[in-house]
């Protein structure tokens, strides 16, 4: 439980730096632009991340018809700290159902992440470095997960650099 909640207050921190906005994008702390992924770091705690928003999005009610909803940022997010292997997140921009779970698809390759508010996370640092690697290696990821309201998204994220932006920010916060 202590590690969810240091996820979870991670989280929370990124957003309110600002990191989950788009004007997070022209920030002073970012590092590198690799593809479609963005690189960022912080000094005070020392952490780097990489992070994309999503290529695309789909919502629909629980029958699978697409509707239009009001979302927050969505932002998939790869950080290192210091002694650190990397660690996984996924914002999805709206409170996710309770107990529920998120799945990602990288290639077919699945995984479940835990939520809490708007976010979710591995379960494990074993099971971030098998997501880890599964994103360094694929093209896509597709995002599915549910929101309080019901609603079920769909985001797909383009893996275009993120190889190249998780090296960078893995290298910055050894």
């Amino acid at each position: 439980m202590g590690k969810f909640t240091l996820r979870g207050m991670t989280a929370v921190a990124l957003l309110m730096a600002g990191l989950g906005t788009a004007g997070a994008q022209e920030s002073n702390n970012v590092v590198a632009t690799e593809g479609d992924w963005t690189v960022f770091a912080a000094d005070n705690p020392k952490e780097c991340w990489a992070v994309s928003p999503p290529k695309s999005t789909v919502n629909a009610d629980s029958e699978g018809n697409e509707k239009e909803v009001t979302r927050g940022d969505i932002r998939l997010y790869v950080a290192y700290r210091p002694g650190n292997n990397g660690e996984a997140s996924f914002t999805g921009g709206y409170p996710f159902a309770p107990d529920s779970t998120v799945e990602v698809d990288v290639g077919g390759q699945k995984f479940n992440l835990f939520t809490e508010g708007e976010n979710a996370w591995t379960g494990s640092p074993d099971e971030d470095q098998k997501l880890i690697a599964a994103l360094r290696a694929g093209s896509e990821v597709v995002i599915t997960g549910r929101s309080s309201r019901g609603t079920v998204t769909k985001d797909t994220f383009s893996l275009s650099g993120i190889t190249a932006a998780t090296n960078t920010a893995k290298e910055r916060c050894q």
